[in-house]
């Protein structure tokens, strides 16, 4: 065995005749599992969270979605619709319509998006699980589905057929104030509202489904004129490959964007706030690792007359110095192990007994095995362990051991 790592080992696993440098060596070992178990359930918090996130966006949204690369509108033929069938790996595609439209519902008023889908929409996407009220749309009928929080602002009754909601668009070139009294400013249709989806804040209030072809008719747009494709794809498949097949069918003037792309901002903040945790934690880790340093130094001053010995026998300073960084290493590294695994016990818990509750609701805090995390947190124990163990080290010289 090495003779460093020998000596090492012994000075780190056999108490020392003093008992405060016993008291400091295992508050340094505490801080150290401590340090480690807290970055770890963090990071399992944060991925919990993530998943979570995403989960309402991943019902809401597919998995591919073609969109005019410039403006609003694009033209869809036969031919391209059955190449769009052909391509190996594509589940479902729906036709899609999107435009901003006025909402008038008992003198009360809103102005959410109008999302005109087809009878493949609930293949594609998982709008069924989230219609928390009424049911999903029937094909060519005057019918809508509203988000919750458009329902709560305009007060909408599901299925209410004696009071009828109007969707409004303004005309072509006509001002975008609309004198609801001066029906040449604006087309509009009657609907009943015969759903409400409950996805999330944002969602919820942005959008309003109806049937292609009522959107299509309500903006005076052509069968073949849509504002977007929007597919589902097996779990097998390569996302590029489909991806390249689609931007080739459907023309340069379409852009087909994955469901990360769709939702940048939403990927961007919960990925920022995941590293700004994890550079907090961190920095705390960083502090707490001093112990190390100053836990290697009063083993040093313990040992002098051993080290006086070992000198004695032939070992270099070098070799000295190296014993007591890798005393400082191993108490990070085993640390670091012990904090992962109490860590994963905690989380393991979370995960199937939901022993914590998100503040106001009993929904359990979601949490996530990684092994992404492992990595990162045995990593970032590992690194600050060797710099503190460094540092401490040389402390060893041939003036410490010669007085």
């Amino acid at each position: 065995m090495n003779f460093s790592l020998y000596i090492a080992k012994r000075y780190l696993f056999t108490k020392s005749s003093q008992n405060a440098i016993n008291i400091i060596n295992f508050i340094t070992a505490a801080v150290v599992v401590v340090g480690a178990l807290a970055l770890f359930i963090v990071l399992a918090g944060f991925a919990g969270l993530k998943t979570f996130s995403l989960s309402f966006s991943n019902a809401f949204d597919p998995d591919l979605k073609a969109v005019p690369a410039t403006g609003k509108i694009f033209n869809i033929t036969a031919e391209q619709e059955q190449k769009l069938t052909a391509i190996g790996g594509v589940v479902h595609y729906s036709k899609v319509l999107e435009e901003r439209v006025f909402l008038n519902y008992n003198n009360k008023n809103y102005t959410p998006f109008l999302k005109g889908v087809d009878t493949n929409f609930n293949k594609v996407t998982g709008i069924d699980s989230i219609i928390r009220l009424g049911s999903w749309l029937q094909p060519n009928q005057n019918e809508v589905v509203v988000g919750q929080t458009i329902a709560a602002q305009l007060g909408i009754v599901i299925n209410d057929y004696s009071d009828l909601l109007e969707i409004i668009v303004p005309k072509l070139g006509k001002a975008s104030a609309i004198n609801l009294q001066d029906t040449r400013l604006y087309y509009n249709k009657l609907v009943v509202p015969v759903g409400m989806f409950n996805i999330d804040v944002d969602n919820n209030g942005k959008y309003v489904f109806s049937d292609l072809e009522l959107a299509q008719n309500l903006l005076k747009l052509k069968p073949d004129q849509i504002s977007g494709v929007e597919f589902k794809l097996d779990s097998n498949v390569d996302e590029e490959i489909v991806r390249t097949q689609v931007a080739r069918i459907l023309g340069k003037d379409v852009l087909v964007k994955n469901r990360a792309e769709l939702n940048d901002s939403l990927y961007k903040m919960l990925n920022t706030e995941n590293i700004a945790i994890y550079l907090i934690f961190t920095l705390i880790l960083i502090i707490a690792l001093f112990n190390v340093v100053g836990s290697t130094i009063m083993t040093i001053l313990d040992k002098k007359g051993n080290l006086k010995t070992l000198f004695s026998m032939g070992a270099t300073i070098k070799q000295i110095r190296r014993v007591f960084f890798l005393q400082g290493t191993l108490l990070s590294v085993f640390g670091g192990l012990l904090g992962i695994a109490v860590g994963s016990v905690v989380v393991g818990l979370q995960m199937i007994f939901g022993l914590i509750a998100v503040p106001g609701t009993n929904l359990p805090y979601p949490m996530e095995l990684r092994l992404e995390n492992y990595l990162i947190v045995f990593l970032t124990i590992t690194v600050l362990g060797v710099i503190a163990s460094k540092i401490a080290s040389s402390a060893v010289g041939k003036k410490l051991i010669e007085n």
